[in-house]
């Protein structure tokens, strides 16, 4: 696609302006989008450049910029962005400050959200059993919510089969 400003070089930038509820497409090369563009694109630009461009152009442009404040511990001060960089908590309060963020790290490094810890294979089995049929459950009701009927299915019959193991066992210990 050529620049549509000056129909010579390929377009590089694509600029959308919404005016007054309008919406314009620009396809531009690159020296015509220096020219016109009123945030001041450079050829290489940065993210904080643009979010200073964004903040110069005040009225000018309909851009909309919320300033957000980073989250911070109220005990030890400790930033996000803090402990990004040092891998380790000021204190225990960073944990519930920084709890949302934490949940997909957590199950990044550990594959689970959830502390299991370890069984002893003689005594664990029941536990492991329930295990189990509450993590079979969780993956049911995602196979509904994806509308996977037939994995559905398949889920629910493990379940039940491991629901009446769980009895007999139960039963067995009554005995």
């Amino acid at each position: 696609m050529q620049c549509e400003e000056c129909g010579k070089k390929p377009a590089t930038v694509h600029i959308i302006k919404i005016e007054n509820g309008a919406k314009t497409d620009m396809h531009l090369c690159e020296q015509c989008a220096i020219e016109k563009n009123p945030i001041n694109l450079k050829a290489n630009f940065s993210v904080q450049d643009l979010v200073a461009g964004l903040l110069k152009s005040g009225n000018k442009g309909p851009f909309k910029v919320d300033i957000v404040h980073e989250a911070k511990c109220n005990v030890c001060g400790l930033t996000y962005s803090k402990f990004k960089a040092a891998g380790k908590f000021g204190c225990s309060n960073c944990y519930k400050v920084f709890g949302d963020r934490l949940n997909p790290l957590f199950k990044k490094l550990h594959g689970n959200i959830i502390h299991t810890g370890k069984l002893p294979n003689k005594a664990g089995s029941k536990i492991k059993l329930v295990r189990e049929i509450e993590k079979l459950k969780q993956e049911l009701n995602t196979a509904v919510m994806n509308e996977e009927y037939e994995k559905a299915a398949d889920i629910r019959d493990k379940v039940r089969e491991l629901n009446s193991m769980e009895q007999e066992e139960h039963n067995g210990q009554l005995d």
